[in-house]
């Protein structure tokens, strides 16, 4: 299993997601901040290969309005040697790599303006990757989307436009269940029907699910992920003790991750911990499972 964190290292003194408004773009700003982007990327991969964490979800702020019309630099091409020497780095250490669009990337979106922006993002993403030149194990991971009133149309209208994606897109592409509208039980019917591979996430299933056990779950998932997507990722969170319902935990609970790992004991997958301290959680959850291996 490899351990991971997403978007930020706070160790480090570098901001690796740099961003500004877009009433001053400009193409100085835009690439006084790719550069910024780029060199705290590279910085923070060359911590985690120190530290031993081998699974890192890069920022979607990497390369601010790269799928907005104002964009009209070819920055696939001004970045193209710094994308491969990251990559570079990325696969010489053996490390495991995603993103995770926002909330706004919504394909099954009644609004044809949203799913074209959608789309476009969904691009931009795949073009940050392959210009890694990061094999399909490199995941891109969203949500299904909204209800609209009607799951089932919803349901169906994700399949029809996930159907319409390019190959590069769909080779990338993996689906999450969420805590509110739709449980894995749904993902894995899409999956069925539209081949997409589906991620587990301990804590969204705590929140909303059909009350299948952790183990059951992993697995189900399993079956939806072949052999050039590479082995399955999981999201890890827990609940913040005093806050809304649903809110990431803001640092490591080490019970509650000693019985996730005895839940998952034998369960091949790459772990993200989507806790607020980032990597001070992935060094300790690293502490825990060399305690729980030499435990066994």
């Amino acid at each position: 299993m490899k351990i991971g964190y997403p978007c930020i290292n706070r160790s480090l003194q570098c901001q690796g997601d740099r961003t500004f408004r877009l009433r001053s773009f400009s193409p100085e700003r835009f690439g006084e901040t790719v550069e910024n982007n780029l060199s705290c990327l590279l910085h923070i991969l060359q911590f985690n290969k120190t530290h031993g964490i081998l699974f890192f979800r890069i920022t979607s702020e990497l390369i601010p309005f790269a799928s907005h019309p104002v964009c009209t630099i070819p920055w696939q091409d001004s970045y193209r040697e710094r994308l491969k020497e990251i990559g570079a780095f990325i696969k010489a250490h053996h490390m495991r790599i995603s993103m995770h669009p926002d909330q706004f990337t919504l394909l099954n979106s009644p609004d044809e303006k949203i799913f074209i922006r959608s789309v476009a993002e969904l691009a931009y993403h795949c073009d940050v990757l392959d210009g890694m030149e990061l094999a399909g194990d490199a995941k891109i991971q969203i949500h299904v989307g909204g209800l609209y009133g009607d799951r089932k149309a919803s349901l169906k209208r994700f399949m029809e436009r996930y159907g319409t994606l390019e190959d590069r897109i769909k080779k990338r592409l993996v689906i999450e269940h969420d805590d509110r509208s739709y449980p894995l039980s749904d993902c894995l019917e899409l999956s069925g029907k539209a081949g997409v591979p589906v991620l587990f996430d301990s804590f969204h299933h705590r929140l909303l699910s059909g009350g299948e056990k952790v183990r059951e779950a992993l697995e189900a998932c399993k079956e939806t992920w072949k052999a050039p997507d590479g082995i399955p990722m999981a999201d890890y969170s827990s609940q913040e003790p005093g806050k809304r319902r649903g809110t990431h935990a803001t640092t490591l609970d080490p019970g509650d991750f000693r019985a996730f790992l005895k839940a998952s004991k034998d369960c091949d997958f790459d772990l993200m911990l989507e806790i607020k301290d980032k990597e001070k959680s992935a060094l300790k959850a690293l502490e825990i499972m060399k305690e729980s291996a030499h435990a066994l």
